[in-house]
């Protein structure tokens, strides 16, 4: 999958990227040159290289698409989700979600830690993993739908409290 100078892409688990340039830079093994996209992180306007070879394996990959996001809301608004067995299994599913990349992936951890949040409080580490998911879905949606990260972030809890109280609601 190529990507071109100036396109908008997702780094997984560090969010929207801007390719800034595609070009050579050395690879640790062997030493001849490489061609590498250079990235520069919205989130905080750190730069990466990875290697253009790579970008499967890393899980670069394209903006969701605009007409995706309605179905991404609906399903963190619906109650339907697992959140079964103790906090570290629990975590480790959810740490192979979020590195996947996928809004789709994310959105489900960031709906069961919500859920769960309502009901006890999360450990650390989930706690954190909450923020980055939600941090991840709104920086994502907001760049696609060209709004305000903090109005994005509106949607994301009404639609995260109707998936609480659905879910308490069945239960």
């Amino acid at each position: 999958m190529g990507f071109k100078v100036g396109e908008k892409i997702v780094y997984p688990n560090h969010g929207v990227s801007v390719v800034e340039k595609i070009g050579e830079g050395f690879a640790t093994e062997p030493v001849a040159p490489r061609s590498f996209y250079h990235l520069r992180l919205l989130s905080n306007n750190s730069r990466v290289m990875v290697p253009v070879g790579n970008t499967s394996l890393i899980g670069l990959r394209r903006l969701t698409q605009r007409k995706d996001i309605t179905g991404l809301m609906k399903t963190l608004g619906d109650g339907r989700f697992s959140a079964t067995g103790d906090w570290k299994g629990r975590y480790k599913q959810n740490l192979d979600k979020m590195k996947s990349g996928e809004l789709s992936e994310i959105a489900e951890v960031l709906k069961t830690l919500n859920y769960i949040s309502s009901r006890k409080t999360l450990s650390f580490r989930e706690k954190k993993m909450y923020e980055r998911a939600k941090y991840l879905i709104v920086s994502e949606i907001a760049v696609i739908n060209n709004l305000d990260e903090k109005e994005v972030e509106r949607q994301v809890d009404k639609a995260l409290a109707r998936s609480a109280s659905s879910r308490a609601a069945s239960h």
